[in-house]
């Protein structure tokens, strides 16, 4: 596809949203707060296309996502704050300044190397820690890989994956420690740190702890729903099952997805 037809479907798509925020009695009422709820939600879906390997419903909620964005500078440039123009100049520019091995003549080695001149390059342009730029409501397991891959840059790092369980391992003996103290407090902070050093851990091994959990929770969720019907066509319910029983329906349904 040509640059120019690109355009033109851009275009297309901004002037969509001119009207509907001129004649639609919904879109005229919306307000940078009230969209906020609903791009968090669009976020969550395309997170979760991605995770399913949804081409076409990453190419729709990608669709969604883009007219958020329009949606928030259109309202920028009525309430004269920012225009569509400063939000695509600025990131444009963002990216050529902080890619100097592309645009200038910065010698990098590898990703890594790129990394690290990012955060170089943010806290010249101002920024007090490598940490700032983390959002404070991000859900906390994303999170703390993002706090470990920043703090990385600076040399912050175990040098294997050795290193990284054998913290686990003192996580988890603290963790018991604080269990038998039966101190409620100390117990969720040493839980805190296992979670922490276990997501640590994933980052050695080359693993989205967000997207594991995730797919975790969705095999669970499919299980549990098969426990159910099984249940149901044996004429009860789980909750009119002994835990043993519910235990040989869950084993039944593993062998059973083994076997598709």
């Amino acid at each position: 596809m040509q640059n120019s037809d690109i355009g033109d479907s851009f275009l297309r798509l901004v002037k969509i949203m001119d009207d509907l925020r001129e004649q639609c009695p919904w879109d005229r009422k919306q307000t940078i707060a009230s969209l906020r709820q609903l791009t968090i939600e669009e976020t969550y879906e395309l997170a979760d296309a991605i995770t399913e390997q949804n081409w076409n419903g990453i190419r729709e909620e990608l669709g969604d996502l883009m007219l958020h964005l329009l949606f928030y500078s259109k309202i920028g440039a009525e309430q004269a704050q920012f225009t569509l123009k400063n939000v695509l100049d600025g990131i444009a520019e963002k990216l050529i300044s902080r890619h100097p091995h592309i645009y200038g003549n910065v010698k990098v080695k590898d990703e890594e190397d790129v990394k690290r001149n990012w955060e170089k390059l943010k806290l010249k342009e101002g920024k007090q820690s490598v940490l700032s730029g983390v959002p404070v409501s991000m859900p906390a397991l994303i999170k703390a890989m993002r706090l470990q891959e920043k703090s990385k840059q600076v040399g912050f790092e175990w040098d294997n994956s050795e290193q990284v369980w054998e913290k686990v391992e003192e996580e988890m003996q603290e963790l018991r420690e604080a269990v038998q103290e039966k101190d409620a407090l100390h117990t969720e902070e040493e839980f805190g740190d296992l979670l922490f050093s276990l997501v640590n851990y994933a980052r050695f091994l080359h693993i989205d702890a967000e997207n594991a959990l995730e797919r975790t929770n969705k095999k669970f969720i499919g299980r549990f729903m098969a426990m159910e019907k099984m249940a149901a066509e044996k004429g009860s319910s789980l909750d009119a099952m002994t835990l043993e029983e519910m235990d040989a329906l869950w084993n039944s349904v593993k062998t059973q997805n083994k076997e598709d």
